[in-house]
């Protein structure tokens, strides 16, 4: 989840739900919120493992791929086309009760679409930001404190992705700068990123309510809804590479790395073959 958040263009929350325990997620994060104590302490042990694995995977990608990115960004979106695109059939395998349901769905579907597509161009019509995370100010903080509810809220709905939120409000670079330089033990980021930690804990508190009932009480509309952002998102990573620190031209036929695509859909049919045999 945590490499597929620092990518823009990609959301964490798809791969939750394509290696198929995203109620268990969005479950788990209310129990924390909203449930009794013992609730409470069940939700923690499921987000504690599941937190460390975010933290170890975003270290890694700060450290190691942000630069991989940088000069293989059309091999990594290829992979990624991939990744979706062999989870979509198993998603309508998965949820063939909720995809019968078609006329509740498809004004779902496209709205999806539309959302994911719409952020995506709203992000190549902003400027980025310079802001110097390691210059402090009580502004930049709250400025900080909501950009970090707006994107975790992203992260938590498959097909929109929180770095290109990030993007558009021109936070991304310095985020992954502060993040990479607190690593560095560089404690004068530190104020900030508490700030947009703080934003992202507000965020996950508000928004997992809502997927929650659309998931239990709404649930053809919300798989045709997320099946809509994962589409979606085929623009959104072909648009990628033109939000880089040093833009590139977007992804097309002559930039597409079939073999990373072909490896991506494999790794998706891998991970659904483990997630049956351990069922």
């Amino acid at each position: 989840m945590a490499l597929a958040d620092s990518v823009p263009g990609v959301s964490g929350g798809t791969v939750a739900f394509i290696m198929g325990f995203y109620d268990s997620f969005i479950g788990s994060i209310h129990q924390l919120v909203f449930g009794k104590i013992e609730e409470k302490k069940e939700g923690l042990r499921y987000l504690g493992k599941l937190g460390l694995g975010w933290i170890l995977g975003m270290g890694l990608a700060v450290m190691v791929l942000s630069a991989l990115f940088q000069s293989h960004i059309y091999t990594v979106s290829s992979l990624f086309i991939g990744f979706i695109a062999g989870s979509i059939p198993l998603i309508l395998h998965s949820e063939s009760e909720s995809v019968q349901e078609y006329r509740k769905g498809i004004p779902f579907l496209i709205a999806g679409i539309a959302l994911v597509v719409g952020i995506t161009l709203l992000n190549g019509s902003v400027g980025q930001s310079s802001m110097d995370l390691s210059q402090f100010h009580l502004l930049t903080g709250l400025k900080l404190f909501f950009i970090g509810m707006i994107a975790i809220s992203a992260m938590f709905l498959p097909g929109i992705s929180g770095s290109t939120l990030l993007l558009i409000f021109g936070a991304y670079i310095p985020v992954i700068t502060a993040v990479r330089g607190l690593l560095g033990l560089h404690l004068a980021y530190l104020p900030a990123l508490m700030f947009f930690g703080c934003g992202v804990l507000a965020g996950a508190a508000t928004v997992v309510k809502g997927i929650r009932i659309c998931l239990e009480k709404f649930r053809p509309q919300a798989i045709y809804g997320i099946l809509g952002m994962m589409v979606g998102s085929f623009y959104a990573i072909m648009q990628g590479p033109t939000t880089l620190e040093v833009p590139m031209a977007a992804m097309d036929l002559s930039h597409f790395h079939w073999i990373a695509c072909v490896i991506g859909m494999a790794l998706v049919v891998g991970l659904e073959i483990v997630k049956e045999d351990r069922e």
